[in-house]
């Protein structure tokens, strides 16, 4: 795997010399509403020039730390199993590296098969979900892989007790009652009771997934389904800060940036500075 020349800030490093491998994946061919996802991974590569490197939240800065960013992967046009072939063969080989993977979506669709190949190496693999929306389908649209049923596709392979659903204000009646039969742990509408969770996962192998449109429109507007009765960008950087007690992130990713659908590029601003927090996290 190689660097690219438009990297994500100072995301320079070698391949072998990097603990952390950045990379971003252009598919919405599931995209429900408003699509666009595909074109997150390079937009914030390009607005990243505007965040600093220094994190004053963590107090770490990107270049003290070897991280490269691999770019877009390259996924045929139109044929969704097949790219999520490339997705698993991606992080299968970072993680037979031992390295953590840092994944840009692309519509959220794309965590699947990052936790199928996730869960080949950490068994006791359990999820930390911030997001607007359940994903719980099992199916939509007469599809079993569609980024509203992500999570559900996850379930089928974590099984009860090992995903935990935070922000969730949409879905489907069934959705929330799949929640309530104690499948999934979902705090509804916030991140409320996230340290009782993170003192019991503290030394858990984690992984964890952000649909930014968990934020509020009027934080985060370019997304394809935009829910209003979200969380603020300081309610995620709590958030963020409380994963800092987890022992074992062993990966994450930011989903669902719809660039083209902000054109202030404010949102694709704020997911950038998502991205450092969540790359600092990882190399801690």
């Amino acid at each position: 795997m190689k660097k690219v020349d438009l990297s994500f800030q100072s995301c320079k490093a070698e391949y072998d010399e990097s603990s952390v491998v950045l990379f971003s994946v252009p598919l919405d061919n599931t995209t429900s509403y408003r699509p666009g996802t595909r074109f997150a991974g390079n937009a914030v590569r390009v607005e990243s020039i505007g965040i600093e490197w220094y994190s004053p939240y963590k107090e770490m800065d990107l270049k003290d730390y070897n991280t490269v960013d691999i770019g877009d992967l390259e996924l045929p046009m139109g044929l969704v199993e097949e790219s999520l072939d490339i997705v698993y063969d991606t992080v299968s080989q970072i993680v037979k590296d031992d390295k953590k993977p840092m994944m840009v979506g692309g519509e959220h669709l794309v965590t699947f098969p990052v936790v199928k190949a996730l869960m080949e190496k950490y068994e006791d693999l359990h999820i930390i979900h911030l997001d607007a929306h359940t994903d719980l389908r099992d199916e939509f649209l007469g599809r079993k892989l569609s980024h509203a049923t992500v999570i559900r596709r996850c379930y089928d392979i974590l099984g009860d007790d090992r995903i935990y659903q935070f922000g969730i204000r949409s879905g489907d009646r069934h959705e929330f009652d799949f929640a309530k039969n104690g499948h999934t742990y979902m705090q509804k509408f916030n991140f409320n009771g996230m340290d009782e969770i993170i003192d019991k996962l503290k030394d858990k192998p984690v992984y964890i997934t952000i649909d930014l449109d968990v934020l509020d429109p009027s934080v985060f507007p370019g997304t394809g389904t935009p829910e209003p009765g979200g969380v603020t960008f300081n309610d995620l950087l709590d958030a963020m800060k409380k994963f800092e007690k987890l022992n074992n992130v062993v990966g994450a990713d930011i989903v669902e940036l719809a660039p083209m659908l902000d054109s202030s590029n404010v949102s694709t601003v704020v997911a950038a500075k998502a991205l450092r927090e969540m790359i600092l996290l990882l190399h801690r």
